[in-house]
């Protein structure tokens, strides 16, 4: 049983509960997952992290010497996903017009629980107040040192949760399995194991330079061969330990007319 924070839709406030198997323990009641509207649990700011993963890095690492990069990272590379791309569980993923399929992101994210700067990098897990799961949906693209703006920060592309659980409750988040499944079936697998910062030196490199505060969200990275989707295509992310996102793709045209709904 795990200890979480959830938001419910239509109501303002975070909830505490926990959750075991398919059901939440809440006000000392026991529910079943079906039975919950869940919203976007997270209330900051959310920054994506790219290069993090050994594949995704190996994959790029012979061109880093090339113009225009001349030389590999020698710090995070971040990028921030705006609140006009928040969603949340059940919720549909636009489409854009003229678009034939997006990018599925699966990426597990650290919930900052106090602000932090300059963290030292034994410290860091006295930050974090848990984990959640988020889809950083894009268009494809080819550059990661020119922010893809125009692919990431759409309306609808980044559904967050379903909750928070609890740092913890968590054994080891540097060795999760992380499964994305489009209409039922896997399409891509990979482990937290493979990160090349892991989470303390991330946090503390990020907070070298800049203050994390309560309620942020620092996505570890994403795994290289991201799996691509189409309209009417159903995706699931599975993080071990921490629970499964669904979502769906819709024509944009039919996502703001649920928003208008």
């Amino acid at each position: 049983m795990s200890k979480i924070k959830m938001k419910l839709k239509g109501i303002e406030q975070l909830k505490e509960g926990y959750l075991n198997q398919q059901e939440v323990e809440l006000n000392n009641e026991k529910l079943n997952l079906s039975q919950l509207n869940f919203d976007n649990p997270i209330s900051g700011t959310l920054y994506g992290t790219v290069l993090n993963y050994q594949g995704e890095y190996e994959a790029l690492e012979s061109e880093m010497n090339e113009d225009p990069y001349k030389a590999p990272p020698q710090a995070p590379i971040l990028y921030i996903k705006p609140i006009n791309t928040f969603s949340s569980q059940d919720m549909p993923v636009p489409l854009p017009s003229g678009e034939k399929e997006v990018q599925i992101g699966a990426a597990l994210g650290v919930v900052i629980g106090k602000t932090a700067k300059q963290v030292k990098e034994d410290e860091v897990f006295d930050y974090i107040e848990g984990y959640t799961i988020v889809n950083d949906v894009s268009l494809p693209y080819n550059s990661v040192y020119r922010p893809p703006i125009k692919q990431k920060a759409r309306d609808g592309f980044c559904p967050i949760g379903p909750w928070i659980v609890n740092q913890n409750d968590v054994y080891d988040p540097h060795h999760l399995d992380i499964k994305v499944f489009i209409n039922g079936v896997v399409r891509q697998e990979n482990n937290t194991k493979n990160l090349i910062r892991r989470i303390p030196q991330l946090v503390k490199d990020v907070t070298d330079f800049m203050t994390l505060y309560e309620g942020d969200v620092l996505l570890v990275g994403v795994p290289e061969n991201q799996p691509l989707a189409q309209k009417g295509d159903r995706i699931s992310i599975e993080i071990e330990q921490i629970g499964q996102l669904n979502n769906y793709i819709v024509d944009e045209e039919d996502f703001y007319v649920s928003e208008v709904k």
